[in-house]
């Protein structure tokens, strides 16, 4: 296992997806560092300047969602600089516009990435255009991604795409990879309702890495899935974040992080002036199911 943590790790650094989702206190775990070779050790020298300042971010008591973005921007952009993921003439991708949702009447973009609360959001955005129910828990989960009131970016055509990248707040959300990773393996595969996940790209899966298709799918197994696949084909649930919304080209007004959503979720709906009594919901899919945080996902990896 703890080799196929390595790759996960490694591909991770390479991709740069640690510019926007580091969290400083991955740094303490073994399986983040020590697990490392020496030469893998030296291409991570990023690392310093990665990490999330503890003091500014993670202490609840100090943390401001204004303050914070002047960090991840520089992060971003400092990444972006380096790997050269920076283009000056910019045509918006077909595949990022259709992750990016419009709500006219408050003039609002929102780049999906699932599993960093995606489901809640367009709850919210449904409920800011008056589109369904008066109350996040009116909405339930297959109303929300099903919903033919939710605008995609690339329904629009290109000379108007620019005009709202332009003119409207541009919000996204990160998540720490791993604990994505985690999540979506929990939330996709351990769970028989999903049944396209749980059955057919399972077995799919099973097929690629020449495993029985009478077992179950296990984490490794799907990490060296995520590992081998044809990046072109990677599923939305576990596609690096900087591909699904492009923050090297596209520039957001606000940077949120999964663990800090509430606030960050707070001041973006007073940035666009929503009404006062919406509040960001904690709705969960599988309401049962304990969350996925730094410590489950640590013995999934260990």
């Amino acid at each position: 296992m703890r080799r196929v943590t390595q790759k996960i790790f490694l591909l991770i650094v390479i991709s740069g997806l640690f510019a926007f989702f580091l969290h400083n206190q991955w740094s303490k775990h073994h399986f983040a560092f020590s697990s490392l070779p020496s030469d893998d050790l030296k291409s991570m020298a990023m690392f310093s300047w990665l990490r999330w300042d503890s003091e500014h971010e993670l202490d609840g008591s100090q943390y401001s969602p204004l303050a914070s973005q002047a960090h991840r921007k520089a992060t971003i952009r400092s990444v972006c600089d380096e790997h050269n993921l920076t283009r000056t003439s910019y045509v918006l991708d077909r595949k990022v516009a259709a992750q990016l949702y419009v709500e006219h009447s408050h003039k609002f973009l929102y780049c999906e990435v699932p599993k960093v609360g995606c489901s809640n959001w367009k709850r919210i955005i449904l409920l800011l255009n008056n589109s369904l129910g008066r109350t996040p828990g009116d909405l339930k989960h297959y109303q929300v991604h099903g919903s033919k009131q939710l605008k995609q970016l690339g329904a629009y055509p290109p000379e108007v795409q620019k005009q709202l990248l332009a003119n409207y707040t541009k919000v996204m959300f990160t998540r720490d990879p791993l604990e994505r990773v985690v999540s979506a393996y929990r939330d996709k595969f351990l769970h028989v309702d999903d049944v396209y996940y749980s059955k057919t790209i399972a077995n799919q899966i099973k097929r690629t890495l020449g495993i029985d298709p009478k077992l179950n799918l296990t984490f490794e197994q799907f990490a060296q899935f995520i590992i081998q696949e044809n990046p072109s084909y990677r599923d939305t649930h576990w596609k690096p974040m900087y591909e699904l919304c492009d923050p090297c080209s596209i520039k957001y007004d606000f940077i949120g992080k999964f663990t800090t959503i509430t606030e960050d979720a707070d001041y973006v709906l007073k940035m666009i002036g929503a009404p006062e009594d919406l509040k960001y919901p904690t709705i969960k899919h599988h309401s049962n199911d304990s969350r996925t945080g730094e410590d489950l996902t640590i013995r999934y990896l260990d």
